[in-house]
Order: structure tokens, then sequence, then C-alpha cells
């Protein structure tokens, strides 16, 4: 498998504001936009870097995050982690968990929507770049496999092993120290999540949608959209717990 994390796709209730959002506070810029009859995707993010697709459904629902969605994580440089949230909370964002709170780590912010925005401190990739995005899991063991096998992922720097919970973090083993990666969390209590629509999915990208396609099918991974429902532009398959994972090709 020869695939990247291209993006990962959130769903917003209002358009322009969580437009405005990124665009102030993290600067992002529009990249793409898809206009359907009743729907609208937007891709931002910033000069380089995976991508966040915003999507927007024009009959006004709404959505319930769930808690098996966790955060898209975007970097700030090591020495810029309170200066860049206190920049944050000028703005107007609101004050959801600061640095202190964190041991000077990380922190959190919220967008328009409720969706979490966590600020890791990185000596590499472009500020407010996506660093990661975190699911939880229900089984550690078939989450990294799944990865592992269905993907050819590796497991990269970064496991957190604390007494009530684990972070593992997988991307391809070639991929550059900037991509975007996956970070998968594991609570030890057994509990179990609740998936949401606000969350929609991460995005793989590979150069051959049928060939990949083929090779995850091969891997047993679940058939939920091919290449042919999808008129060939992409397709989608879902992990053990659920969460949507789509396969795209880029120019």
């Amino acid at each position: 498998m020869d695939g990247t994390f291209d993006h990962v796709m959130i769903r917003v209730e209002d358009l322009e504001e969580s437009l405005d959002w990124y665009q102030t506070h993290l600067n992002y810029e529009e990249k793409g936009r898809w206009e359907a009859d009743t729907f609208t995707n937007v891709f931002l993010g910033p000069e380089d870097g995976a991508l966040l697709e915003l999507t927007y459904n024009h009959d006004g629902r709404s959505y319930e995050i769930g808690d098996a969605w966790g955060h898209i994580a975007v970097r700030v440089p090591e020495d810029a982690l309170q200066e860049s949230y206190d920049g944050l909370i000028e703005e107007g964002v609101d004050d959801y968990r600061d640095p202190e709170s964190c041991g000077n780590r990380y922190a959190f912010v919220k967008d328009p929507d409720g969706h979490e925005i966590e600020i890791v401190k990185r000596d590499h990739g472009a500020k407010w770049s996506i660093d990661h995005t975190m699911i939880r899991v229900e089984d550690a063991d078939e989450a990294l496999g799944y990865w592992t096998r269905k993907f050819e992922y590796t497991e990269v720097p970064g496991r957190w092993e604390a007494d009530t919970f684990s972070n593992y973090f997988v991307a391809p083993e070639d991929a550059p120290e900037e991509a975007m990666k996956l970070e998968l969390t594991y609570n030890y209590d057994g509990r179990e999540y609740t998936m949401g629509d606000g969350w929609g999915h991460v995005a793989v990208r590979v150069d051959d949608l049928d060939d990949a396609w083929d090779a995850l099918l091969t891997r047993e991974a679940p058939d939920y959209r091919d290449p042919a429902s999808c008129d060939h532009n992409y397709a989608f398959t879902k992990d053990q717990d659920g969460h949507e994972v789509e396969l795209v090709t880029r120019d």
C-alpha cells in the first residue's frame, strides 16, 4: 500500500462561520471546493501538508460528535505553545484547556461546532499544520493490527503508556516527519464508544485506486463503498471500530 494521510473530514453546521474560524485563527487557505445539490465540501489547510475537509449539508441538520472521535492536532514551534494559545484567546477563541492544565506539553481549543483542536509543540512542520488526528479504539491490538495489515503502516515514535490509557501513533513507514499521523487512543476500562455523525473520516492518498482497493479486499478489509459505487473517484472502507477510511487519488 502506497498511501499517506491526505485529509481528515468533519461536518459543520454553519459553513461560513467555520471557514472564518479556521482562516482567521489558524491561517488556513481554501484549497478546493465541491458544490453539490445537497452539500458542499471545502478543503482547507496551510501551505503544505494534510488538509481539513469541512462538509456542510444544506438541509440544516445538527450533529452529535460522539466520543469515538477525539481531535485533530495542529503544530506550533517548541517554544511557542503559550504565546500561540494566548493569541487564540485574544482573538476570541474559547478557553478550553490551557497549557498549564496540560503540564505545558499541549493545549486544547474548540471550533464553532465543538470539535476539539489540540495544539502540540513540534520542531518540524509549518505552524498550525495538522500533526495528527486522534480516534478512540476499543481493542488496541486489533486497531494496531488493522493499520499494520490492511495499510502496511507502522507504529511511529510517540507512544504514551499511562496508568489508565495508551496512545499509539501510526503512519506509512517512509512517511516524512511532517506528514499527518493517526493517533489511536485505548482506555483500559473496557468502555465502548458512540461514533456520532459530527466526525466523518480520515482519507488515505493512493496512486492507483483500483489496485489499492483490491489489496484491501484481499486483506479482508470491509467492503463499504467500492470505487464503482463512487464513480471511481474514491472508495471507503471501515476500521475494526467502524471509523470510516476513504481512499483518494491526487494529481
